[in-house]
């Protein structure tokens, strides 16, 4: 007979099903779409590149463009050199940008072709800009390959000339549009001049104005990431997004920086004003803490509804964690934050979070999958879910409400355009919170009525 006895179970390490990540060039495409008149250039198939202007497109529901070196089976045996030195000459003549921001893919990356050679030995126009980073799909996620590409901008761009201005550097996680609008928003209201690098604001958010632009007026403009290098301070809002573009600004150009978490919740969002009253020695204006004291209010006057509550929360690290810190504010239980993300990181962060708030029992995980999320709330559920539209199939079959929030959102409208920093975008996450519970808690109430009447 055989022997079916069940045998220990280990952990998954070279497997992820249904991952909560996608890969490297969807973050440096979208960094790069944040650059003005900048046209991202991905070096390996056009079936990469058509991917991941898809993914980015279905996302922010505007086209995301793109172009792409064509791989054929020849580049691949022989290298892609000739197709990239073609593909900007044909490039620039064509489409016209002012710059053309080319990350690789992993059939590039595992032949081994030298990008940054190849830039070297084309003949740039004056005035014309190509830059470059390394982004193979086999390591890190989108998250990597978004600072990568920042890094990318800064290595080839920024100078330092010795005399510097009173614009302060900002790098903005993996955010939507409508999170820069905010930030930048804010950044006004305290007074402070700023390059934001890179800003999707009036970019994939852009005005319909009954004719197509290929390169709208949004974006940071070259000779600001030029002018980064004489900024007195960079604010790297992700801490595990930005660290490293922050880290390159400072090793060329010697810009000390400050990294703080994504400003997401009450703390959060307190810490990066107070960061930027300390850097500009303005006090906080009125019209700051009275949203503030309104968020307040909201979590007061709801309170019974979402205190005690479980959730689960998955998605980008920096956005998780945000999020995590919101909800642990609200009185809630983050019973399980996972990302897809690599790095531990992610989970001693989330750690310091649960210690932070006094909460037990809670599980954070990095290189994690919504298939394992999906076990965990099998063998103890949860009362909600918060992340990216991957997660609506568990919400489904374990009929649990779900928030959308993070990327990607793939099936609803609009959420690119509203922010979730701030203390608004944290009054905007709070509603969407309150208004699943309270649905939930409608139908539950209506079911109990109809089995009281049957």
């Amino acid at each position: 007979m055989l022997d079916l006895t069940p045998k220990e179970i280990t952990e998954r390490t070279a497997l992820r099903i249904n991952p909560a990540k996608t890969c490297q060039p969807v973050g440096a495409m979208y960094a790069a779409l944040g650059v003005h008149r900048c046209m991202p250039h991905s070096h390996g198939s056009q079936g990469c590149c058509s991917y991941h202007r898809t993914f980015l497109t279905r996302h922010f529901k505007d086209p995301a463009i793109a172009s792409s070196s064509s791989f054929t089976e020849g580049a691949s045996v022989f290298g892609g050199g000739s197709n990239l030195k073609t593909a900007v000459r044909n490039i620039f003549d064509i489409y016209k940008p002012d710059i053309i921001a080319v990350h690789t893919t992993c059939l590039s990356e595992t032949i081994g072709d030298d990008v940054g050679a190849f830039i070297q030995d084309m003949d740039i126009e004056e005035g014309k800009y190509v830059v470059h980073c390394h982004t193979p799909s086999y390591v890190g996620s989108h998250i990597t390959g978004y600072g990568n590409m920042i890094a990318g901008f800064i290595k080839y761009l920024s100078r330092s000339t010795g005399r510097k201005h009173d614009r302060l550097n900002i790098i903005p996680g993996f955010v939507n549009p409508g999170d820069m609008r905010e930030i930048k928003r804010i950044l006004d209201l305290m007074g402070i001049p700023f390059i934001m690098l890179p800003d999707t604001s009036g970019v994939l958010d852009a005005p319909m104005l009954g004719r197509y632009t290929m390169y709208p007026p949004g974006g940071t403009r070259i000779d600001d990431i030029i002018a980064m290098g004489d900024s007195p301070l960079t604010l790297a809002l992700g801490e595990l997004a930005c660290e490293d573009p922050a880290n390159e600004l400072k090793r060329k150009c010697g810009v000390d920086y400050k990294l703080l978490p994504l400003p997401m919740g009450i703390g959060a969002t307190d810490q990066f004003i107070m960061a930027l009253s300390n850097f500009s020695g303005h006090e906080v204006p009125y019209a700051l803490e009275e949203e503030r004291g309104q968020l307040i209010d909201i979590l007061l006057d709801s309170h019974p509804y979402f205190h005690g509550k479980s959730v689960a929360i998955y998605g980008d690290p920096d956005t998780v964690l945000g999020i995590t810190g919101l909800v642990l504010e609200m009185g809630m239980i983050p019973k399980y934050v996972i990302t897809g993300t690599p790095g531990e990181a992610f989970t001693e962060k989330a750690q310091e979070l649960f210690s932070k708030f006094g909460v037990t029992g809670c599980t954070a995980k990095a290189f994690s999958d919504l298939f394992e999320l999906h076990q965990w709330i099998k063998n103890d559920r949860v009362d909600l879910l918060i992340g990216g539209s991957y997660g609506k199939q568990i919400a489904k079959a374990e009929d649990i409400p779900l928030v959308r929030a993070g990327f990607p959102i793939l099936d609803r409208y609009v959420h690119s355009y509203m922010p979730l920093v701030g203390y608004r975008g944290a009054m905007r996450l709070v509603e969407m919170i309150l208004n699943a519970l309270m649905d939930r808690q409608d139908r539950d109430c209506a079911d109990e009525d109809l089995e009281l009447v049957m």
